[in-house]
């Protein structure tokens, strides 16, 4: 889907979001009669460090803002941009403070949702994607964290292993079926499901006051240990704490 078809499928009600530099969108939106700011990556454009600044920059000025407006993050990137030059920028801190931002939003009680509709790769989806509250996505989405071929390079593992442990285990895997089983992915949005516009508003009624992924990925089975082992160190701390105050 092109950008300015997911625009008007999203927004029915009206926006004003403009092309940025590097294929950047910014901008507001209306959902149910409340402004929403809009941010995005089109085209597959690789992460560079002069877009994490600027959408990081732009997430700032929300939050300065002070009005905890939602929101939302289109996304179509097919990675960080790795050249010489930006890795030494220090393209890795660039996004890392891209990632930090997102999530210091919601802690500040804006509701974040990335929706994918593209590619995501590597820390380009880490730094976006996967730093939000929710994550939907859409017809022609592609996620990976990384693929079989690069795990391949860092872990030694001869490929075809690695494909074969991909078949039964979601956390080899790329693609939406694999990170929606493992509670990355909250919901998967196909055409045949409707209209975007209502279900976006749905979302963004739905409270996020936590990160519940590993519930998520305990109950669809493509993360089995996660959510378990969070639990017992919330009850050690807890018992650890218990009775030296407020926490």
């Amino acid at each position: 889907m092109a950008p300015a078809e997911l625009l008007a499928a999203l927004f029915p009600e009206g926006h004003n979001i403009t092309p940025g530099a590097e294929n950047t969108l910014l901008g507001t939106a209306i959902v149910k009669n409340e402004t929403v700011a809009v941010l995005g990556i089109t085209d597959a454009t690789p992460l560079s460090p002069e877009i994490a600044i600027t959408l990081a920059g732009s997430v700032l000025d929300i939050i300065r803002a002070g009005q905890k407006t939602p929101i939302i993050l289109l996304i179509d990137t097919a990675s960080q941009r790795m050249t010489r030059r930006d890795e030494m920028l220090g393209l890795n801190e660039y996004l890392g403070h891209l990632a930090k931002v997102i999530t210091l939003a919601g802690a500040r009680g804006h509701r974040t949702v990335a929706l994918l509709y593209g590619t995501a790769a590597a820390g380009a989806f880490i730094a976006t994607a996967l730093a939000t509250q929710t994550l939907i996505a859409l017809d022609g989405a592609h996620p990976s964290v990384m693929d079989l071929p690069s795990i391949a390079r860092v872990t030694k593992l001869p490929l075809d292993v690695l494909t074969e442990k991909a078949a039964s285990t979601p956390i080899f895997a790329p693609g939406v079926a694999p990170l929606a089983a493992t509670g990355a992915v909250a919901e998967v949005w196909t055409a045949a499901d409707g209209p975007l516009s209502p279900r976006l508003a749905t979302v963004l009624a739905t409270p996020a006051n936590q990160d519940t992924r590993d519930v998520l990925g305990a109950e669809r089975g493509g993360r089995k240990q996660a959510h378990d082992i969070a639990s017992r160190v919330e009850a050690a701390f807890l018992e650890a704490t218990s009775g030296e105050g407020t926490i």
